[in-house]
């Protein structure tokens, strides 16, 4: 599988009281894949089962959104609906159908953790959000920064559907998966909010947005495509 590679040394090591861990430099530039890159990749992974002596986690959408919910600085109000939204999203997420079989995921599978090494191959890193679940958790981010940011094109989110050989949009459960990943980047997004005013003003306006609608703080329009701040600033 085209990923970067731990060193073989003696590790994980602590430094300064945090755990470290090493790995090869699989490139000298910064130099990001293609969506087709990423959409090859995943169709390999997903070929893959876990090895037995690996004992991966399953996947767990809620879990560090529901602890940043708890530990981030929030008002009453916000902490509350926040939770009334998670239980509302788990509700909707465990009655799934999922069509792909289950088994190894990424887990944050978008084009940014693709880099080119040095001969030009596409490689996977930031592999800490692996664990086992259904194949669409890797699908739905590419399928999200195309239909509601405009992150990526037609043709860039078409060669990527290409490439993995099936379009997450057309499953019927998409938008329950689409909702709890903006639902995540919100919570990921809250715990930048103290060091940066911008950002608490974006989460801010994201949990005022979501309170007012019924789904996950976007609606289906244009006009809530357009808006600058709401989910799109994770």
């Amino acid at each position: 599988m085209p990923a970067i590679r731990v060193l073989d040394v003696p590790q994980p090591i602590e430094a300064d009281g945090r755990v470290v861990t090493l790995w090869e430099s699989a490139t000298d530039r910064e130099e990001y894949g293609s969506t087709a890159e990423l959409g090859a990749l995943l169709r390999q992974l997903h070929r893959l089962d876990a090895p037995a002596c690996l004992d991966l986690p399953p996947v767990q959408p809620f879990g560090r959104a529901l602890r940043l919910i708890e530990d981030v600085p929030l008002s009453d109000e916000d902490r509350t609906f926040l939770h009334s939204h998670a239980e509302s999203l788990a509700e909707q997420y465990d009655r799934l159908t999922f069509e792909l079989p289950a088994g190894p995921v990424h887990g944050d599978a978008n084009v940014g953790n693709v880099i080119r090494d040095r001969a030009g191959h596409a490689v996977l890193l930031d592999l800490d959000g692996f664990a086992v679940g259904p194949r669409e958790w890797d699908l739905v981010l590419t399928a999200v920064y195309h239909e509601r940011f405009g992150w990526h094109t037609d043709a860039e989110y078409r060669d990527f559907v290409d490439a993995y050989g099936y379009d997450i949009m057309l499953w019927p459960g998409y938008p329950t998966l689409r909702d709890v990943r903006e639902f995540l980047m919100v919570t990921w997004l809250m715990q930048n909010a103290a060091d940066d005013p911008k950002v608490a003003l974006a989460g801010q306006g994201t949990q005022g947005s979501a309170q007012r609608r019924p789904r996950a703080g976007l609606d289906d329009g244009p006009a809530g495509r357009a808006q600058g701040v709401d989910l799109r600033a994770g």
